[in-house]
């Protein structure tokens, strides 16, 4: 149940009503009404509801707003209702006061619903499927997956939690130039130890392979023993691949064509990067629904019957014997090639396939992209393929996620201390809780660029959003402990009409609102009005625990009433910190 909606609809209703009754009576002339908002207000002085009914009624009615709403006060019923009472202020607007009986049915409601609280049906069922992360297989995850990780992976709780069916995808780009590129790399490195110098190096370190590598790493580049061109990966896991097979095959591949190498190697060290995604996603908590192959779209023949379908539908043409697409017949600034002089397709056609498969063979309803920034281009040409092949391109959303810098001793971290390499995902969680990770990736909107303090990602304080957050949930844990201790019984049930202090009616209401940010989260794609909403939840709850005692309440009703209102906030920081996918720990 969302009580804030219950309250705005009923209160749009009685307001429509009233109206309706001043035309019937002859106060206004019966002449259409324009919209008028319901909304909460930002002071809470104001009422719990406000309404602009009758300043937007006065040109309609010819009436100054003031006379407008007092009229409706006269004749609007709050009787039976979920307010007590109305007030004009000002020229004329109208706010509105909650009764007692709706906070404590708030509270109620919570611990009813308990784990499900929170839960709506907004996305009625309607499937979506979030891709994100979908980091090159060629090497480790860098800091802008670990950030589109947690953002994605939110996301899509999010979504579930709106009652959508959503569903969590990786794009493999097992395919490609970055593949090919991929190859030449292991292949230059495997030739390299089976060089003389190589040899060498192999006999001193021995079996020591992590020796090895870094014996090679650090000999690698421009007049070293080890040089590499510059369009090769030359990061220490290529050499690590070619170490490995090298120990369980030796010189095998050396008398081999360099086609047969390169696949032999990709072949051995692919599936193996592959895996390890999926091992360190599954350490940072996220785990896929599916592992979506792009090299099936090749295998199948999809990538070219796209490009078929689109000269087919009289969007391409011809220029130096490559294939164009006509973007700009769909307001994209250029076109751009699909199919090079060479016959090879370029990098978005199998993009478009794969999006083709989403939003057509497989039907869903919404496509939802995480993607970096330096992608803004990308998206309308994608967009314009999809059109053009008669796909509602609406159903395809991008989030664009800017970079995060590490900051640790107020100084931006570009390397990781323990291998001088840029700091990867597992780099990361090696030195901060998973906790704090997803938490402080999901505190700031995709869109918008924030510092990650490595200090303060593991201080345990106040200070560190998610131990604050955390420490509310423990700290009502060790409240409840210890009343059990003590022989006070936990209620089932108590008055919570008398829950009237302003610290108490400012906790329920923001309870209230947890399903309405949700479905805000949802319809915005942002994750991180949930984290938001988690921490003003925790500093309501310490307000409140500070200033209103539970064990030594006035009376024996107001502390069990205190109590429960006190298992319903740990509840919703429970739900919440289910979302996001954060543990709730009951000590710390």
């Amino acid at each position: 149940m969302d009580y804030i909606k219950k309250a705005s609809d009923q209160l749009r209703q009685l307001i429509t009503e009233a109206l309706g009754k001043t035309i019937a009576d002859g106060t206004f002339p019966a002449v259409p009404l324009p919209d008028f908002n319901v909304e909460i207000p930002a002071d809470k002085s104001h009422g719990d509801f406000a309404s602009n009914v009758a300043m937007v009624s006065a040109k309609a009615f010819h009436t100054a707003p003031r006379k407008i709403a007092d009229a409706l006060i006269d004749k609007i019923d709050l009787n039976d209702s979920l307010f007590e009472r109305c007030e004009v202020a000002g020229a004329g607007f109208m706010n509105f006061f909650l009764s007692r009986k709706w906070f404590s049915d708030v509270v109620k409601n919570v611990l009813t619903e308990k784990d499900s609280y929170g839960k709506t049906g907004l996305g009625n069922g309607k499937r979506i499927l979030v891709e994100f992360v979908s980091a090159n297989p060629t090497g480790p995850m860098h800091i802008g997956n670990a950030r589109g990780g947690a953002i994605g992976d939110c996301l899509v709780s999010v979504l579930q939690w709106a009652g959508y069916h959503a569903e969590r995808e990786f794009y493999v780009n097992d395919a490609g130039n970055q593949i090919e590129k991929f190859g030449k790399s292991l292949s230059l490195r495997y030739m390299q130890l089976c060089s003389e110098k190589g040899q060498q190096t192999i006999y001193n370190c021995m079996s020591d392979t992590e020796k090895l590598c870094n014996d090679i790493y650090s000999q690698s580049g421009e007049g070293q023993a080890f040089e590499m061109p510059e369009d090769v990966y030359l990061g220490r896991d290529i050499i690590e691949h070619t170490a490995n097979f090298y120990k369980q095959h030796l010189f095998e591949l050396e008398n081999v064509t360099e086609e047969e190498r390169r696949k032999a190697l990709v072949d051995y060290a692919l599936p193996l990067n592959i895996a390890g995604l999926e091992r360190d996603l599954r350490k940072y908590r996220i785990v896929y629904d599916t592992w979506f192959m792009e090299s099936k779209l090749h295998e199948s023949g999809e990538t070219m019957r796209i490009v078929d379908k689109l000269r087919e539908t009289g969007h391409t043409y011809v220029q130096d014997g490559a294939t164009w697409f006509r973007a700009t017949d769909f307001g994209v600034d250029k076109d751009f090639v699909l199919v090079r002089a060479n016959g090879i397709p370029t990098y978005v056609v199998p993009d478009i396939a794969y999006h083709y498969d989403k939003l057509v063979t497989r039907n869903f309803d919404k496509a939802v992209n995480i993607l970096g920034a330096d992608h803004h281009g990308y998206v309308p040409r994608l967009k314009s393929a999809l059109t053009a092949l008669g796909v509602d391109a609406d159903k395809l959303d991008v989030v664009l996620m800017q970079m995060v810098r590490l900051v640790r001793d107020g100084e931006v971290v570009k390397l990781s201390k323990r291998s001088g390499k840029a700091i990867t995902l597992v780099t990361l969680l090696d030195e901060v809780p998973i906790d704090a990770a997803r938490f402080y990736f999901n505190l700031r909107e995709a869109n918008s660029q924030f510092e990650f303090d490595l200090d303060l990602a593991v201080e345990k304080s106040s200070q560190n959003p998610v131990y604050y957050v955390q420490y509310a949930h423990a700290r009502i844990c060790s409240l409840l402990a210890n009343l059990t201790a003590e022989g006070i019984e936990i209620p089932d049930s108590a008055n919570l009409d008398i829950l009237t202090n302003s610290r108490e009616i400012e906790l329920i209401r923001h309870l209230a609102t947890l399903p309405k940010e949700i479905n805000l989260s949802a319809k915005t794609y942002d994750p991180s009005k949930i984290t938001k909403y988690a921490i003003d939840l925790a500093t309501l709850f310490h307000r409140f625990y500070d200033a209103c005692s539970v064990k030594n309440a006035e009376t024996p009703d107001i502390m069990n009433s205190r109590i429960l209102l006190c298992i319903a906030v740990r509840q919703v920081l429970k739900n919440v910190l289910t979302i996001l996918n954060i543990e709730s720990p009951e000590k710390m």
